[in-house]
């Protein structure tokens, strides 16, 4: 009995050790880089390896965040979005890009959307619901008719004063088309290297009646938002030319 024991034993670590050496060679496919986990979002299909050239956004960590003020008995929102293509240079006197907002993608009060503008508490889903169709609908932003909104950078200069953090600054000066309309803008930017990549966060305000916008309201006028909106990017971009594995998607 103990021979029958010892082999059948055997039998099973043997099968055991076949198992983990025909997985070891996967162990490869969940590492990603050090920073933003970056590759995990990509989809070029298993094993690819992806290029990012220098001055390339993220999509698929890049957000944008909007914070929206209230009027009356009205309640502020959250708002977060995400970009349809960009790219960023930082050359001094030299640099450039654009980015294009995809604005079918901006989605209210996500409890994410919420913490990064100040705002607590959640929202529960068919207030989100309805503030969504009424911020996406044709008198307000009516992405039906303008899915897309874009910063068209026309010039760079690198700032002499750190930001709070410490970091290097950048003032971003271009074109904001929203809503058919457009008007110039100047965004000012902080630039967190890592692995890399940059890790560009930065904001500016707008109102809403300067792109043709009616600021919602119901209740004859009891019940509104703001005007003004202030809007922030937090952007991952290529520093330089990046060469990442594909992380398959679980």
């Amino acid at each position: 009995m103990t021979q029958f024991r010892t082999l059948a034993l055997a039998r099973r670590w043997f099968a055991i050790s076949l198992i983990v050496a025909w997985l070891s060679p996967l162990a490869g496919w969940s590492q990603v880089p050090v920073g933003p986990r970056i590759a995990a979002n990509d989809t070029s299909g298993h094993g690819a390896q992806v290029v990012y050239e220098a001055g390339a956004v993220h999509l698929g960590t890049s957000r944008v965040f909007i914070h929206v003020y209230k009027t009356g008995l009205g309640h502020e929102h959250g708002v977060m979005g995400r970009l349809k293509q960009g790219h960023v240079v930082l050359n001094d006197n030299s640099g450039g890009g654009e980015l294009v907002f995809d604005m079918p993608s901006f989605d209210a009060d996500s409890d994410e959307a919420r913490r990064y503008v100040g705002l607590t508490g959640s929202t529960d889903a068919s207030t989100r619901e309805q503030v969504n169709a009424n911020m996406h609908g044709a008198g307000v932003l009516d992405t039906h008719m303008y899915p897309t909104a874009t910063f068209k950078i026309a010039s760079v200069t690198k700032l002499a004063e750190l930001s709070r953090r410490g970091l290097p600054q950048y003032q971003l000066d271009g074109a904001f088309v929203l809503h058919g309309t457009t008007a110039p803008i100047g965004i000012v930017v902080d630039a967190e290297p890592r692995s890399g990549w940059l890790h560009l966060r930065g904001g500016f305000s707008i109102l809403q009646s300067s792109y043709g916008i009616k600021p919602f309201t119901k209740a004859f006028g009891a019940v509104g938002v703001a005007d003004r909106l202030d809007i922030w990017g937090d952007l991952w971009v290529a520093g330089e030319r990046l060469v990442v594995q594909h992380v398959p998607s679980r």
